[in-house]
C-alpha cells in the first residue's frame, strides 16, 4: 500500500488517502513544530501523494488553520486536497457559552471564522469536535445539513462521541432523507482499543468511516520514553503539561510496548511504523491521523504503509493488547450462539 492508495470515507464519494495529516502540532508551542518545519511537513505529505488534511479551530488558537490556509493558497492546492476542520470546543470570549458547543449559533460562528482563517469558501469535511451532552442530535443534523445545502461544507462527521449518538444521527438522517454523517474520528491504538466495543460495530452498520487519532498514543508507542523516570525526565509531548497527563505511563502500556518492540525487532522496523501498520490493518479504519512535529517523523510514518504484518504478528499484538469487553459481550460467543439455535451453527450474512 502507498499514500496514494486512495479509498472512500465511509459510505460516501469523498476520496481520501490511507493516512491523514493531522496538524495539531502546527503553530503549537513546546511540543509543536516551528512554522518553517510545519510548511515542510505539509508540502512533503502532499508531494508524496497525500490529500487528507485535518485541523481544528482550537489548534494553536486558530494558528494551525491560518498556516494551512496559507500553504494551500501559495501553491493553489485547494481543489486537490480534502480539507477537514472542526468546531465544538470553546474558542471565543470566556464566559460566553454560545462560543462553544454544538448548537446552531456556535456552529455558524465557528465555521465562518474557520473559513476566514483557512482562506477558503468551503470545507470538505466538517467535524463536530466533541459531544457537548446538551444539544439535541436533531438540531445538529439540521444545522450541518443546512450548511451542506448552502455549499459551505461538503460532508460532515462526528469526533469523540458515544456510539449510540452516531447511530441515532445516521438513522434519523436515513429515515428523514437528510444529509448524513460519513465518519467518526476517535482515539485508537495498541494501547487504546475501547472503540471496539460499540463504535466499530456502529460504523459497519451505519456506513461510517473511522479516522483514528493518536494511533501511536501521542508518541508513547515510538519507544522514546523509558519506564524508569518517564515522568520526571526526557523530552516529548507526554513530558510536562499536555492533554494526556501521565495516563500513558501504566504497567499495562509498558507491557504492550515490550510486545511491540519484540515484533518490531523481528521485522527490523521502527516501533512507530509497526504500531501504525497494526492500526491500518483494521478493516474499519479508513485513515489513521498522523501527528508529527519533525520532517523525519513524517517520512517514518509514511513508511508504515510498506509493512504487511503476518497473521502471527497480528495475533501477537492483538492478544497482548486485548481489552476486557465486559457485559453483555461475554454472552455473545459461538458457544452461546449454538445454544440459542439448538446446538447448530448459524452464520449471519
Amino acid at each position: 500500500m502507498s499514500i496514494n492508495t486512495y479509498r472512500t470515507l465511509g459510505r460516501s464519494g469523498l476520496i481520501v488517502s490511507p493516512l491523514a495529516l493531522g496538524t495539531m502540532t502546527f503553530g503549537t508551542q513546546r511540543w509543536g513544530s516551528p512554522d518553517e518545519v510545519s510548511e515542510s511537513i505539509f508540502h512533503t505529505y502532499v508531494e508524496a501523494g497525500g490529500n487528507f488534511i485535518d485541523t481544528a479551530d482550537v489548534y494553536a488558537n486558530g494558528r494551525s488553520e491560518e498556516l494551512i490556509g496559507g500553504y494551500i493558497a501559495d501553491r493553489d492546492l485547494r481543489d486537490r486536497l480534502v480539507l477537514a476542520t472542526k468546531c465544538g470546543f470553546h474558542s471565543g470570549e470566556l464566559g460566553n457559552p454560545n462560543a462553544g458547543g454544538n448548537g446552531r449559533k456556535n456552529i455558524h460562528r465557528a465555521l465562518e471564522q474557520s473559513l476566514r482563517r483557512l482562506n477558503t469558501d468551503y470545507i470538505d469535511l466538517y467535524w463536530m469536535h466533541v459531544w457537548d451532552m446538551v444539544t439535541p442530535v436533531e438540531e445538529v443534523l439540521q444545522s450541518l445539513g443546512d450548511l451542506v445545502s448552502a455549499g459551505k461544507i461538503r460532508y460532515f462527521g462526528f469526533s469523540d462521541i458515544p456510539a449510540w449518538y452516531a447511530a441515532k444521527a445516521a438513522t434519523l438522517a436515513a429515515v428523514n432523507n437528510l444529509s448524513h454523517p460519513i465518519a467518526m474520528q476517535l482515539a485508537y491504538s495498541l494501547v487504546e482499543r475501547n472503540i471496539e466495543r460499540e463504535h466499530l460495530p456502529a460504523a459497519r452498520e451505519c456506513g461510517l468511516g473511522i479516522c483514528a487519532w493518536s494511533p501511536i498514543a501521542a508518541g508513547f508507542l515510538t519507544g522514546k520514553y523509558q519506564r524508569e523516570g518517564a515522568v520526571a525526565s526526557g523530552e516529548g509531548r507526554l513530558i510536562g503539561s499536555n492533554p494526556f497527563g501521565n495516563m500513558m505511563f501504566t504497567d499495562r502500556n509498558w507491557r504492550i510496548l515490550d510486545t511491540l518492540r519484540t515484533v518490531a525487532v523481528q521485522i527490523e522496523r521502527p516501533l512507530a511504523q509497526v504500531a501504525l501498520a497494526w492500526v491500518s490493518a483494521k478493516a474499519e479504519i479508513t485513515s489513521p491521523i498522523l501527528g508529527v512535529s519533525k520532517l523525519e517523523q513524517l517520512h517514518d510514518n509514511l513508511s508504515s504503509l510498506e509493512i504487511r504484518l503476518t497473521g502471527e504478528q497480528l495475533q501477537t499484538l492483538n492478544e497482548s493488547t486485548a481489552i476486557d469487553l465486559g457485559f453483555p459481550y461475554s454472552i455473545f460467543t459461538q458457544e452461546i450462539n449454538r445454544n440459542i439455535f439448538g446446538g447448530t451453527n448459524v452464520q449471519g450474512w
